[in-house]
Formats: C-alpha cells, structure tokens, sequence
C-alpha cells in the first residue's frame, strides 16, 4: 500500500483515524448536553477550522464558477452529512460507543450498493465478499 501524502490510502486512513476519535470525544461531549445542539456546536468548529484552511492554502473558488449540478449535490450532500450526524449523536446519547460505531460504519455496506445501484460501478467476487464481511463484523461487534 502507497502510503505517501499524495496517496488515497494515506487519506483513507487519517479519515478512520480522525472518525474513531470522533466517536469517542462525541461520546464524552453528548454526555450533558441535548444530542442535536451538540451537532450544531460541532458543525459550528468544523466550518470554522475548514474555512480557515481554505481561505489560508488559497482554495477559494469564485461561486459563479461552480455549476448549478455541483450545488445541488454538494447541498444533498450537506443535508444527508446532516442528518447523518444528527442521527449519530442521538444514538451515541442512548448507546454505546463501541456498538454505535460499528453500526455507523455499516455506511460502507451502502456506499458499496449505490455505488453499483446509481453509480454503474463494478464489483468483483471478492469485493463483495469483503463486503459481506464487513455487513457481518459491523453487527457482531454491535451486537451485546
């Protein structure tokens, strides 16, 4: 495995990093606080610190040079990273972290079934095993 800045699995791998750490420090943060506000103070860093980076690496795009298309699904994403992050702080409120997580990341499991649904992408025999693994590891961890 590549695992150079310039590598989609080093990113990969800092974003499974960063997101079990998010479980966990969301965890402790729900702990006396209303779950939905709690993702609002956390949407509330998150667009500061990503605003910071783009306006100091120079990232910034004129609005008028993105395309209709590209707002709205960047908008659908937003609103389903939304309720997504909605959904997942409630559940850390009432579960585990450890049973939430997993079941959090049967994401995987969906992404793999849009992306050939809606996407045309093609998988081989043994992606959809792995597939199937990681349906069934998500449920046993969970699992109590």
């Amino acid at each position: 495995m590549n695992l150079s800045f310039s590598s989609w699995q080093f990113w990969a791998l800092l974003s499974a990093g960063f997101a079990a750490l998010t479980a966990i420090f969301a965890k402790v943060g729900v702990e006396n606080v209303n779950s939905d506000f709690a993702t609002l103070i956390r949407t509330a860093v998150i667009l500061l610190v990503i605003a910071a980076i783009v306006m100091a690496t120079g990232q910034a795009q004129p609005l008028g040079s993105i395309s209709g298309r590209t707002y709205i699904f960047l908008a659908l994403s937003g609103l389903a990273t939304g309720a997504s992050w909605l959904c997942y702080f409630r559940a850390l409120k009432l579960g585990q972290a450890a049973q939430v997580a997993p079941i959090d990341k049967l994401s995987v499991v969906l992404v793999a079934v849009f992306g050939v649904i809606f996407l045309g992408e093609r998988l081989s025999l043994a992606n959809w095993l792995g597939v199937m693994l990681i349906a069934a590891g998500a449920v046993l961890v969970a699992y109590r």
